[in-house]
């Protein structure tokens, strides 16, 4: 029997969401009812998947609770911080994903969770004008508010540990600017500036969450810790980060279909994609300087997993272009649609149409719950900086470009370093590769 060397997963976790809209209410709704027994976590790769250990005679497949000290759904509180000041169970009825009679048995779990005023900047997301917002604030004073809110939540909750999740909109593209964001005392110092152009106030959220010894996780292809200075202060406080950006509909069928054109040597033109969605995130991504973000994120899937240096004859000059539309009729129902011209034998044009009709936050909620345990699970295993093993459930995952690093977007490779990580924290061997 091998060894977990992972801490257990004692007393209360506390989860804080940034962001009190569809996805997170469908997350904490659905974590609510399932551990009342009313409903099944579908989706959750730590609810359902099983991995191999060992190998030949000492073969076994094991839930990742089985293998690895996960926390326990009952075990978890949720809290929220959100620019508009409905509580979750408003939120959620609002949000029109879920049924009524699907959030009613919980309702007053939900109704005591409370936004908190968002640490926000109306430049950052012009759609957005909700009022439950911190007031007159520099990105320090932000930053020392948020730190508050977690340790007040912590000891009123009587939390043994937190991690903090983004799940709030897409914020304007921050570039990442070298004298402000590769060195920690660099962004520090921009802080206490009230740098607004180049601190995000999802960098206070970040930075107050490490600070607090929280995970952090960015669910929104915001540049807010894929960036040197955030790495130090993840490295300095032992923290995990992850990110960028959930993979839910459009992408993980792209990371999981491209491998199919590449693995079988067929060429490629061109993918074309296309969303349309109406909900608070269709209406944020309705601004050009808010899609950059998204865009930037979208992109990136395909030209790491088809690669025109590796295969010249096949995947040189293909057109790839990614599209999102605000559609109000549609709500949280988003239709992805992928248009892709491939070339076979001698040259000879085929095409491929995907049309996935998905519900954003159902694939979102499974996700959220994976990336916090999964998250809590790196810190009590010691685990800190970027943690690519969990690129598996990420858009565009995080890496270190500063040194020239190539994501891994593949979704069965990714799957691959999930393994092994959970193998590697629960004492067994990491014995699958990724080539």
């Amino acid at each position: 029997m091998s060894k977990s060397n992972v801490k257990p997963a004692e007393g209360k976790l506390g989860v804080m969401v940034v962001g009190l809209g569809a996805v997170t209410t469908t997350f904490m709704t659905g974590v609510l009812m399932a551990r009342k027994g009313l409903t099944k976590p579908v989706g959750s790769m730590c609810m359902y998947d099983k991995i191999r250990v060992g190998e030949g005679e000492d073969k076994k497949y094991l839930k990742y609770k089985d293998i690895v000290p996960i926390a326990d759904l009952n075990d978890i509180e949720f809290a929220a911080w959100d620019v508009y000041p409905a509580n979750a169970y408003e939120s959620a009825i609002n949000a029109e994903v879920l049924k009524e009679k699907d959030i009613n048995p919980v309702r007053e779990e939900l109704e005591a969770i409370k936004p908190l005023k968002a640490a926000f900047d109306h430049n950052y997301a012009k759609r957005l004008d909700g009022d439950n917002v911190m007031t007159g604030k520099t990105r320090w004073e932000m930053v020392e508010a948020l730190r508050e809110d977690i340790r007040k939540f912590k000891a009123e909750k009587n939390l043994n540990r937190v991690v903090v999740l983004w799940a709030a909109s897409t914020e304007v593209y921050v570039p990442v600017n070298e004298k402000v964001h590769y060195h920690l005392a660099d962004l520090e110092a921009a802080m206490k500036a009230d740098d607004k152009e180049h601190v995000a106030p999802s960098m206070c959220y970040a930075y107050a969450a490490l600070v607090e010894g929280a995970p952090f996780i960015m669910g929104a292809p915001n540049t807010t810790v894929d960036f040197p200075a955030m790495w130090e202060l993840a490295e300095k406080t032992g923290m995990p980060i992850a990110g960028k950006d959930f993979k839910t509909g459009q992408t993980l069928v792209k990371s999981g279909f491209a491998p199919i054109i590449g693995t079988r040597c067929l060429g490629l033109s061109g993918w074309f994609s296309t969303n349309i969605l109406g909900n608070r995130d269709g209406l944020v991504l309705d601004e050009p300087a808010n899609f950059r973000t998204k865009e930037v994120s979208k992109l990136s899937t395909l030209e790491s997993i088809l690669v025109p240096e590796e295969q010249p004859d096949l995947y040189t000059n293909y057109f790839h272009k990614v599209r999102i539309n605000y559609y109000p009729p549609r709500n949280d129902n988003k239709e992805g649609w992928d248009n892709i011209d491939i070339f076979g034998w001698m040259g000879y044009p085929m095409q491929i149409k995907i049309n996935f009709l998905c519900r954003d936050s159902i694939l979102a909620a499974p996700l959220c719950l994976d990336l916090v345990l999964l998250s809590d699970l790196a810190a009590r295993a010691g685990r800190h900086g970027i943690q690519r093993f969990l690129s598996f459930f990420l858009k565009s995952p995080m890496h270190d470009y500063t040194k020239n690093e190539v994501p891994v977007n593949h979704l069965f490779q990714q799957y691959v370093m999930l393994k092994n990580a959970i193998r590697e924290m629960g004492g067994y061997k990491a014995d699958e590769t990724i080539d």
